[in-house]
C-alpha cells in the first residue's frame, strides 16, 4: 500500500506550547495559510509534563484577553521559599535578598501545562488549525534540492517482527511549504535535523536534566495555594551530583512535587528516581505531603544548556522551535514562555515568506528576529548560570549567579562554557561509591512500577521496539562490566533490566513501561540507545501534568 499525501502551507510537529503558539499566531497573521499540527500523544496534553510555574509574557502577547477566554491560569504565585537542604533533617531558608532575581515569581502562575496546551489547542482550532492527535511524526521528507518538504507519520499495525497485521495502515505524508519541529526536549526528528544540517557545529554540547514529578492531594491544613518552594542540596549533594527540587501548591488542595537531577553526573550508581523518593522524606517537603495521597506520576528530560548550546534553528524548509532547539531559561527553571515566543517569531517569519511566494527556503530572517526578542535577551542574561553550576556546584554556582545576574545584569564581559557532553561524564563503577537507596515505605516513597502504573502509560505490545540498540552487544559486553549498566538506574520507569536466568545474563527492554522521557537517548555512555516514536497514541496519558 502506497502512502497517501496531503498538502498544507505549514506542518507543525508537536502540540506543546511552542507548536500551538506558532499555529495560533500564523492564523492570526493570515487566515488563508493552512496549518496542521501532528501530535504523538493520544490527545493534546497527554505527553506534556512541566513543573510548572508559568510566566505569562508570551501569552499576554498571543491572547491579551486570555482571562476572558478562560485560560487555565487559576493560581497566582503568593510566595517564594528557597531552601538549602544540608542533610536529611537540616535546612537553611535563603533570605530573598540573596536569591538570584530570576528565581522571583511575582506575577507568575502555578499551572498544569497539559491543561494550558489543551486550551491553546481549542484556540488554534477556533482559528482554523487542523490538529491530529495520535499520529507520530516518524520521518522527515526532503525535496530534490535537499530542503525539508514535510513529514510522514508512522505506519500503524506493524507487528513486533515487522510484519503487517490485519489492521495495518501506512503512514500519511504531510507536505508543506514550511515544517516547524516543536517536539520538546531531545525530539527524535530534531536530533536528526541537527545532525543532517550540522546545526550544532558552532555550539557547546547540549546539556540536560531529568525531571521527575508527582501530583498529590493534601489535607486542607497543609495546603497553601500559590506557594512556590525550591530547594538545592540534599539528597543530590550526597551522590555527588547537582540539581534541585520543587514543590508548588495548585488549586483544589493539589501539590506538585518534583526533583531535577542534572544528567552530567559521574557516578553510574546514581538513580534519579531513588533520589526523588528520598527527597520527599525531608522535613521541609514532607510537612506538606503527610496525610496526602499521590495522584499522578511522570518524568521528562529537560534541556538546560542555554545560549551556548543553542543550535542554529533554521534550515531549508523549516525551523527548530522551543525546547527542540533548547530555548529554556534554566536560571528561571522556566521554558514555556520562551518556547511560546520562539514559536510566535517562527509564525511571523513563515507568514512573511509565504506572502512573498518563497517556499521551502531557509528563513534566515528568523535568526535576526529571535536575536532581537526578549526571549534571546533572557538567555543571554542567564548564559553563565548552567556552566557555573557544573563548574562550582549548586551553592557556589548560585552565588556566582547572584553576582552575575542581580548585580551585573548579565553584562560581565565573559561567557563560561561547558564542552563536556553529559553522556561522557560517567566514571567506571569500580571507582565510585555505591548508593544504597532506602526501600519505599508506600506512604511517601514508592517503587518504579507502581509509579508507572499511575502515569497511565500504555503501548501496543505487538509492535517493533521503539528503543533501538545500535549494537545489541554493548549493554552486557561494555556498559555492564565498566559502568554496572547504568540504564538500570537512570531510567525512571524501569524500562531496562539486566536479567539472569538459566541461559545467563541478558539485557531486557520493557518498552511497554516507557514514559517518553528520553533520558536513555541522552545518558547512555556510548550513545547506543536511540529513542524513536512508537505507534501513535502510545506512551503516558497524563491527565493534568
Amino acid at each position: 500500500m502506497e502512502r497517501e499525501s496531503m498538502e498544507y502551507d505549514v506542518v507543525i510537529v508537536g502540540a506543546g506550547p511552542a507548536g500551538l503558539a506558532s499555529a495560533c499566531r500564523i492564523r492570526q497573521l493570515n487566515e488563508k495559510i493552512s496549518v496542521c499540527v501532528v501530535e504523538k500523544g493520544s490527545e493534546v496534553g497527554a505527553h506534556i509534563l512541566s513543573g510548572a510555574v508559568f510566566e505569562p509574557t508570551a501569552l499576554n502577547e498571543l491572547f491579551p484577553d486570555w482571562k476572558a477566554r478562560g485560560a487555565p491560569l487559576n493560581t497566582e504565585v503568593t510566595g517564594d521559599d528557597i531552601y538549602v537542604l544540608r542533610s536529611d533533617e537540616t535546612s537553611i531558608k535563603v533570605p530573598n535578598l540573596f536569591v538570584p532575581s530570576t528565581m522571583h515569581n511575582e506575577g507568575n502562575y502555578i499551572i498544569s501545562l497539559g491543561n494550558l496546551c489543551r486550551w491553546l489547542a481549542e484556540q488554534a482550532e477556533n482559528l482554523g488549525v487542523e490538529i491530529f492527535p495520535g499520529f507520530a511524526a516518524a520521518e522527515i521528507l526532503y525535496n530534490a534540492e535537499g530542503a525539508v518538504k514535510g513529514i510522514a507519520t508512522g505506519d500503524m499495525g506493524i507487528g513486533i517482527n515487522g510484519e503487517h497485521k490485519e489492521a495495518y495502515m501506512p503512514g500519511m505524508e504531510l507536505h508543506a511549504k514550511y515544517t516547524l519541529f516543536a517536539e520538546g526536549c531531545r525530539g527524535h526528528l530534531g536530533k536528526q535535523l541537527i545532525e543532517h544540517f550540522k546545526l550544532d557545529a558552532d555550539t557547546d554540547p547540549q546539556h540536560y536534566g531529568i525531571g521527575i514529578k508527582e501530583i498529590w492531594k493534601v489535607p486542607t491544613d497543609r495546603h497553601q495555594p500559590g506557594l512556590v518552594l525550591h530547594s538545592a542540596g540534599w539528597p543530590l549533594n550526597q551522590s555527588g551530583t547537582h540539581g534541585g527540587g520543587f514543590l508548588y501548591h495548585l488549586e483544589d488542595n493539589q501539590v506538585v512535587v518534583g526533583l531535577i537531577t542534572d544528567l552530567a553526573y559521574s557516578n553510574p550508581h546514581v538513580d534519579p528516581y531513588g533520589e526523588f523518593q528520598r527527597y520527599k522524606h525531608h522535613p521541609v517537603i514532607r510537612q506538606y505531603l503527610d496525610g496526602g495521597q499521590r495522584m499522578a506520576y511522570g518524568a521528562r528530560a529537560i534541556v538546560k544548556g542555554g545560549l551556548q548550546s543553542l543550535p542554529k534553528m533554521t534550515f531549508p524548509g523549516g525551523l527548530l522551535i522551543g525546547d527542540n532547539a533548547g530555548t529554556l531559561n534554566f536560571a528561571k527553571i522556566k521554558g514555556n514562555h520562551t518556547a511560546m515566543k520562539s514559536g510566535m517569531i517562527a509564525a511571523e517569519s513563515v507568514a512573511e515568506a509565504i506572502a512573498a511566494g518563497r517556499n521551502n527556503a531557509e528563513l534566515t530572517n528568523y535568526s535576526t528576529k529571535y536575536r532581537n526578542s526578549w526571549a534571546w535577551k533572557e538567555l543571554h542574561l542567564q548564559r553563565n548560570f548552567g556552566p557555573a553550576q557544573h563548574k562550582w556546584g549548586n551553592i557556589l554556582g548560585s552565588a556566582y549567579a547572584f553576582v552575575d545576574i542581580n548585580l551585573f545584569r548579565g553584562k560581565l564581559p565573559w561567557t563560561l562554557h561547558d564542552a563536556n557532553a553529559d553522556h561522557a561524564q560517567l566514571k567506571p563503577a569500580a571507582d565510585c561509591k555505591k548508593i544504597n537507596y532506602p526501600k519505599p515505605d508506600g506512604i511517601l516513597s514508592f517503587d518504579k512500577l507502581s509509579s508507572v502504573f499511575i502515569s497511565n502509560t500504555n503501548h501496543e505490545e505487538n509492535q517493533p521496539c521503539h528503543l533501538i540498540l545500535k549494537d545489541a552487544e554493548v549493554p552486557l559486553n561494555h556498559n555492564l562490566p565498566i559502568y554496572d549498566e547504568p540504564a538500570q538506574r537512570y531510567c525512571p520507569a524501569g524500562v531496562y533490566e539486566v536479567v539472569e536466568d538459566a541461559g545467563g545474563k541478558r539485557f531486557q527492554i520493557n518498552a511497554q513501561n516507557c514514559v517518553h522521557c528520553k533520558t536513555c537517548d541522552i545518558k547512555d555512555p556510548t550513545q547506543n540507545i536511540v529513542w524513536v516514536a512508537p505507534e501513535g497514541g502510545g506512551g503516558p496519558n497524563y491527565p493534568n501534568m
